[in-house]
């Protein structure tokens, strides 16, 4: 072998060495940028978390104390509250029927966008889902004008109805792009087979979108479960959800707010979200992958 070769041979055993090492931390990279990542927004959850088991004083000892006597005094105070049982109850009514409601019209919009040959049908879907940029006051103070004018506010179907204006923007916009995932044959056989395009649409595509369709739908909750301001302006009493509650908790007291009572009220409003998408976290990621791929 020749003294070029040898180079040669050196110079591949070295580069085939680095390209692992390259990966290895490149791999390692983003291993530590998602821990980073999850950890910023973990943190403020769990410094809710352990204000909401600490006494009056040790929240605002300085510097915070980390290890002191747990206490379940401030969950007590928010589950005995007055009306908290109603709240919650209006709360689960108006974010599960405002989400069925969006659901249906958005999936049916986001369908016809992306399967019906219109005109500019992009550009459609961008204007409808650039509406999300109006601000929510602009929307609600002409809410609560019409509906004191007909006599509905405080009621379910108000708020239900206030929220589909800006949840049917995102279900619209996700069900497009998992739509356009899905292939134009499927239609196109059952048409074939004599199914109209309604028929092809409830038979053939919604069936197959059951993922799609659950993660906008859990989607869809998380929106309508912590939204505030509709909730605040519409309702006054028999329709209030528990946000407008933690709300009015802020300066219910005489010495400022509780915030042992406010965290652990946090608290109480994030478990069932939590819990819900971890219960079909899989189906969840795959909708929303789905249909952010041609969205």
């Amino acid at each position: 072998m020749s003294a070029v070769d040898t180079r040669a041979a050196v110079g591949a055993a070295r580069s085939t060495t680095r390209r692992p090492r390259r990966r290895a931390g490149g791999h390692a990279f983003r291993i530590w940028s998602g821990v980073i990542a999850c950890a910023l927004f973990l943190f403020p959850i769990a410094w809710m978390l352990l204000t909401s088991f600490k006494q009056q004083r040790d929240i605002f000892t300085i510097p915070p104390t980390i290890f002191f006597d747990p206490t379940i005094a401030q969950y007590i105070d928010v589950l005995t509250r007055g009306g908290f049982a109603g709240q919650m109850v209006n709360t689960v009514i108006v974010a599960v029927g405002s989400s069925a409601l969006s659901l249906i019209a958005g999936a049916m919009a986001g369908y016809a966008l992306a399967r019906l040959k219109l005109r500019g049908a992009g550009t459609i879907g961008a204007l409808i889902l650039a509406s999300r940029g109006v601000p929510p006051i602009a929307l609600a103070v002409p809410m609560f004008l019409v509906a004191r004018n007909l006599g509905i506010t405080d009621t379910h179907i108000t708020l239900i109805l206030a929220y589909c204006s800006f949840v049917i923007p995102y279900v619209m916009w996700l069900m497009r792009g998992f739509f356009l995932a899905l292939p134009k044959e499927l239609e196109e056989s059952a048409m074939l087979d004599g199914c109209s395009r309604m028929g092809a649409f409830f038979r053939i595509i919604l069936p197959i979108s059951i993922p799609g369709l659950l993660s906008t739908f859990i989607f869809s909750i998380v929106l309508a479960w912590e939204e505030l301001l509709f909730a605040l302006v519409l309702t006054n009493r028999n329709a209030t959800t528990f946000p407008v509650a933690i709300a009015g908790m802020a300066g219910d007291t005489e010495n400022g707010a509780n915030w042992g009572a406010l965290a652990a009220a946090g608290m109480v409003t994030v478990v069932p979200v939590v819990i819900l998408v971890l219960l079909v976290q899989k189906w969840l990621i795959r909708g929303l992958a789905e249909g952010a791929t041609k969205g």
